[in-house]
Formats: structure tokens, C-alpha cells, sequence
């Protein structure tokens, strides 16, 4: 199984996401204790869409946050790299693509907008991807990341890693159709950068107004960007 380092191998990651896809929503739905609905309301919101606009949800699993997203009126495409995820959601009625974060196979500016909703820290290459994300927004275009945070009360904080290391093993083992896999996400999340590194990288790759959003007292952030104006 991929470990939660810097070379994270494609293949491995996308096997371990095909494992888990059959009970993947009902995993997260327990995990977040029902919060997942909200996240994802939050992030359609975020992205300040509007009807007729042309929006990428990328590593989009099951497709439930991109039916989310067109809730707004936008046309909205899915694209992930685990067939099997996408094979999970085939009843949800968008369109899908299965798609390489790092080799987007979409025209530059296709999009007005573009979300990326706790799977960046599963990329090999964040930067890339966050560089492939902004070749493919037009100019003055929109990015929202929802990924995991720092927590920012430091009695949270502890309480919250111990959870990931105890807990969420426990809890995966109950519900989830391939339990081992959320090791590596205790470990992905752990080893995942705080909010004001992943905003500096995300200015890196070509966005600009970077900001965030915390919730769940950081644990979740949703960080905010544009696609700057030539």
C-alpha cells in the first residue's frame, strides 16, 4: 500500500482509492460525522458559481461533490484517476472523465472554474497539479481546495492526531470495504502542510488573492484563489 511520503506511486494510489470506492461516501459520511454534506455545500459556494459556467471537479471519487457543484446551475465534469470510484458514482448523472492531476486532458482556459476536494495531498506533485489546474482555468477564473488542515487550538490539535492514529482505524474497520487504507489517510493528513504553506505553494503555481477559510477549528480549510487577469 502507497505510504503517505513524497513518492507516492500513481498506480499504488489509485488501487488503494479503487479498494475503498464501494462504501467510499458511507466511510466519509461516518468519519465526518455527517459534515461531509456541508463541506461540500461550502465549497460550491466558495467557487461563486453561476448558471452556464463550465466547472472541473477533479479527483472527484463518486461524483457526490461534483452533483453538488451543479447545483448552482454550472456544467460540471468529474474526472479522477481511480476507475474504480468513478465506476461507484456511474449512477450519478454527470459527466466523467478519468483524468491524470499531473496531464489534465483539457484545453488551456477550458474552464470558469475548478475545485479540488481532499485529494491534492494524494497527488505525487501538489505543485504540478496546482499548475495544471491554472492552465486550464481562463483567465480571471476560480479555485477552491477543501483538503484537510493544522488544527489551530492546540488541545484540539492533539486530541485530533491521536483520533487519526486510534480512532479512525477503528472506526474504517467498521464501515469501510478496505479498512488498511485509512492508515495512509491518518498519514497523508498528518504529514500534510499548514494552511500558510499550501497558500504559498498555491500562489507559487500561478493563482493569485490567495486566502483560506478554516473549519471544524482547522482541521478542514478551504483555500481560495484566482486565476490572474493577462
Amino acid at each position: 500500500m502507497s505510504r503517505a511520503d513524497l513518492d507516492k506511486d500513481p498506480q499504488d494510489v489509485a488501487a488503494m482509492f479503487d479498494g475503498v470506492a464501494r462504501r467510499y461516501d458511507l466511510t466519509n459520511t461516518v468519519l465526518s460525522a455527517g459534515q461531509d454534506r456541508r463541506w461540500r455545500r461550502l465549497t460550491r459556494e466558495a467557487l461563486g458559481l453561476r448558471p452556464g459556467e463550465r466547472v472541473l471537479d477533479l479527483a472527484a471519487g463518486t461524483a457526490v461533490s461534483t452533483v453538488e457543484l451543479g447545483r448552482s446551475g454550472a456544467w460540471c465534469i468529474a474526472a479522477d484517476f481511480s476507475l474504480g470510484m468513478l465506476r461507484a458514482g456511474a449512477q450519478r448523472p454527470v459527466p466523467k472523465v478519468a483524468a491524470d492531476a499531473l496531464h489534465l486532458p483539457f484545453r488551456d482556459g477550458a474552464f470558469d472554474a475548478v475545485t479540488i476536494s481532499f485529494g491534492l495531498r494524494n497527488v505525487a506533485d501538489p505543485d504540478t497539479a496546482l499548475a495544471e489546474l491554472a492552465r486550464v482555468t481562463r483567465p480571471g477564473g476560480r479555485l477552491v481546495v477543501c483538503e484537510f488542515g493544522r488544527p489551530t487550538v492546540a488541545p484540539f490539535r492533539m486530541a485530533y492526531y491521536a483520533g487519526l492514529e486510534h480512532v479512525l482505524p477503528a472506526i474504517a474497520r467498521k464501515v469501510s470495504s478496505n479498512p488498511e487504507a485509512y492508515i495512509y489517510l491518518g498519514e497523508s493528513i498528518r504529514d500534510w502542510p499548514a494552511q500558510p504553506e499550501l497558500a504559498r505553494r498555491i500562489a507559487k503555481a500561478g493563482w493569485t488573492d490567495v486566502a483560506w477559510r478554516n473549519l471544524a477549528l482547522g482541521a478542514v480549510t478551504l483555500h481560495r484563489a484566482t486565476r490572474p487577469v493577462v
